[in-house]
């Protein structure tokens, strides 16, 4: 191992360890998979104890051929069929209304397929657990339902359920609050919830999960770095100045990922 591999191991071992689930990319680690992680989660901030995930994915990808593509941080299936996507988001502009709503579209679109009835559509909840209070009125959660504005907001009663939780509130003396608290905890032993602080402390003090994130670490450098030079290479082909082979040398990628981006055809 070179000394530059050494320092770098050292700088994530020490982020490691400073990692919250507030940090979205921490939170998908801990509940990859983690039906009891996802399930305690939903039934605290939906005041329930009922509630049973039967599956829980995370950076589930939904697709659009014709717009935009959407990766959910944390989709769950509870015993019912309803759907869940839970989103951590330590940026306002993450949160944004209509971001909600656009999520909320692409699950109903992929809970049906060609020729299924609407009332196939199970339950939706999209999730928002943002660090800063963005919907600015102080409260601790937000539930947003369509209503009839004529019958005096009736509820239409659709199935489609958005949900805003202020994690800047954390009081010890309510479920809600206790959660966010955990949220933010660094230490597994500092949580208040077991199913939690269990993930938390596998991959922050056992070998195999700490192994774990700093490979996660690693190919998010890679990714980030291939990002780069991918929008690099596409101003340098929208300025017109420099031949494709140029380019290609400039930027690290390879020729025919340049020919791509500039909208030829590859080899």
């Amino acid at each position: 191992m070179t000394g530059f591999d050494v320092g770098q191991r050292e700088e994530d071992l020490k982020r490691l360890q400073g990692l919250r689930l507030i940090d979205d990319d921490f939170m998908t680690a801990c509940l990859d998979g983690y039906a009891e992680g996802a399930q305690l989660i939903l039934n605290v901030i939906l005041d329930r104890e009922d509630l049973v995930v039967s599956e829980v994915r995370t950076q589930k990808a939904m697709k659009n051929l014709q717009g935009r593509d959407v990766w959910l941080d944390i989709y769950a299936t509870d015993s019912s069929g309803a759907k869940y996507d839970i989103e951590v988001q330590r940026s306002d502009k993450g949160a944004d209304r209509k971001r909600a709503r656009y999520h909320s579209s692409m699950m109903d679109a992929d809970m049906l397929k060609s020729g299924d009835d609407y009332s196939e559509l199970h339950e939706s909840y999209v999730i928002f657990i943002t660090e800063n209070d963005v919907m600015g009125d102080g409260l601790p959660v937000y539930h947003i339902e369509r209503g009839i504005v004529e019958e005096g907001n009736l509820p239409f009663d659709d199935g489609e359920h958005i949900i805003y939780v202020n994690a800047s509130l954390r009081p010890s003396d309510t479920a809600l609050g206790r959660l966010m608290s955990d949220f933010y905890c660094t230490n597994a032993a500092d949580m208040n919830y077991s199913e939690l602080a269990e993930k938390v402390r596998f991959f922050k003090e056992k070998e195999e999960g700490v192994e774990s994130m700093c490979r996660a670490m690693d190919e998010l450098r890679d990714e980030t770095a291939l990002k780069t030079r991918i929008e690099n290479a596409a101003r340098m082909i929208a300025s017109g100045k420099l031949s494709l082979e140029d380019i290609a040398l400039f930027s690290g990628l390879p020729i025919e990922k340049v020919r791509e981006l500039a909208g030829e055809k590859t080899a």
